[in-house]
């Protein structure tokens, strides 16, 4: 046995035995029987799994805010950068993902397998230029959003480290979609804990220069993010090149194939556009937040940093869904895929709301966890108590657009989003902050888009238009051992 398979055992066996929740993919089945503990077993792993990729941000967040109140409000501008360049080219791992899932719950392995190893070669490609261009052009738009002459810098030195690793933090983005979609959510969620560990390892080392290591302070945690994420790349190949673990891929077929990737760009361009339209909502929000006070954009920062703790539950149930969802259509079961829908959304509204009566009664504790500054205390309390009640909302847009990506309509899911954050949440902001609520209005405008969203993706996915997506047509994949893929792995 490798020393890699021994040391995945070895992390797996003491998550089994902390827990007896998680449950490899031979444990449960996706397409038959009920429809809580397949879903309960496929997203408890992705829960942690996101819980663990927050860290990362987290732990950033944490000791920039012990380093100072500038690199704070730095950090405040460049997470939201970072998912932006990350969302241009995440749409290529929710499509791989989506033909795996369909082609597994069609029994079609070799096709599963063609599909990630395009997919793995092709985002790896796009992520390299992505992360070029992003490096050269970081501080421009940077400058656009807001940051002043104190941030801009310091934003701009950690988000080109970032650029230059876009390829090893991307890479292990499209590692964790292929194994969701094949239906195996714990090894990703094990290889993210050892990044992590290491990350948390080498962030205060680097920040503050303990030890033998200069003062680096935010360029030190961006270095420490992408030589962890870089170790969690190379890891996550080997799992996948040896295929004894969830999806495999193979070098002969990772051959950029031209008729695969515009199937692959016609299905994740539209979820590209979903993520840039998240990711974009936060930038220009950050526009209208850099008007007022540098307290209060890092107030800003600290918020949606919770807030992307709070969601975590409804983020790995929508991905869970999204798995499901791919698997039953792809068996030609719409009526189990459309069951996970709404029992995830039902059960979302009730989770997040709960955290959100928690976030409420504990915004000031949770805000000074991250500061003692007590002006940014006092405007991320406001920011918490506003926000808090709609975020119930948020589970049930989730659930369905997890859905609707699971069919292969990312188009739909995209529209979702961009009517919920461009047509409410940044007019609202805007148009409120520009009156005597000032910053507080920012606030209601996240509430009210909450709520909008989670309407109308309800109503569209009670439409039905989702039950005729196949996105399993050709190209189909080469079979194995045919004359033209006789390349060795």
């Amino acid at each position: 046995m490798s020393l890699l398979s021994r040391l995945v055992g070895w992390i797996k066996r003491r998550f089994s035995r902390l827990s007896g929740l998680f449950k490899g993919r031979e444990e449960f089945e996706l397409t038959e029987g009920g429809i809580a503990k397949p879903l309960f077993y496929l997203s408890l792993p992705i829960i942690v799994t996101n819980l663990l990729q927050t860290a990362y941000n987290l732990i950033d967040t944490f000791w920039l805010g012990q380093y100072s109140t500038e690199a704070l409000a730095a950090i405040s501008f460049a997470f939201p950068m970072v998912f932006l360049l990350i969302s241009v080219g995440m749409g290529l791992s929710v499509a791989g993902s989506v033909l795996v899932a369909q082609h597994i719950g069609a029994d079609e392995e070799s096709e599963a397998e063609y599909a990630a190893s395009q997919t793995v070669a092709l985002s790896l490609i796009g992520a390299v230029l992505l992360g070029l261009i992003g490096f050269a052009f970081v501080e421009e738009l940077l400058g656009l959003l807001g940051a002043s002459p104190d941030v801009l810098p310091l934003a701009t030195d950690y988000m080109q480290v970032i650029s230059l690793g876009m390829a090893f933090m991307f890479g292990f983005f499209v590692f964790i979609a292929l194994m969701r979609g094949y239906g195996d959510t714990i090894t990703p969620m094990l290889v993210m804990f050892g990044s992590v560990v290491l990350n948390v390892i080498l962030d205060p080392f680097l920040i503050f220069g303990w030890g033998p290591f200069p003062e680096l302070g935010i360029e030190g945690a961006a270095i420490a993010t992408v030589f962890s994420r870089a170790l969690a790349l190379v890891v996550g190949l080997a799992i996948m090149f040896r295929g004894t673990r969830g999806v495999q891929i193979r070098l002969r077929q990772m051959r950029p194939d031209l008729s695969f990737a515009k199937k692959l760009v016609s299905i994740g361009f539209p979820a590209s556009v979903e993520g840039m339209g998240r990711a974009l909502s936060i930038n220009l929000l950050l526009v209208i937040v850099g008007l007022f006070p540098t307290y209060v954009v890092a107030a800003y920062g600290i918020g949606t940093r919770v807030f992307s703790v709070i969601f975590l539950p409804a983020i790995a149930v929508a991905r869970g869904v999204e798995t499901m969802t791919g698997q039953n259509v792809g068996a030609d079961k719409p009526d189990r895929a459309e069951a996970a829908a709404d029992f995830a959304a039902k059960t979302m509204f009730v989770v997040l709301g709960a955290l959100g009566v928690v976030a409420w009664l504990a915004a000031e504790p949770i805000t000074a966890a991250f500061t003692d500054d007590p002006e940014v205390i006092e405007v991320g309390v406001t920011f918490l108590r506003y926000v808090a009640p709609s975020f119930g909302f948020i589970g049930v847009m989730r659930a369905y657009n997890g859905s609707f990506r699971g069919t292969g309509k990312t188009l739909t899911a995209a529209a979702i989003v961009l009517v919920t954050y461009a047509v409410v949440r940044l007019p609202i902001a805007y148009g409120l902050s520009q009156t005597s609520m000032e910053y507080r209005g920012i606030w209601v405008a996240f509430a009210a888009s909450n709520v909008v969203g989670a309407g109308l993706a309800y109503a569209w996915y009670r439409r039905g238009t989702w039950r005729s997506a196949d996105v399993t047509d050709d190209p189909a994949a080469p079979a194995i051992g045919e004359p033209d893929a006789s390349t060795d792995d």
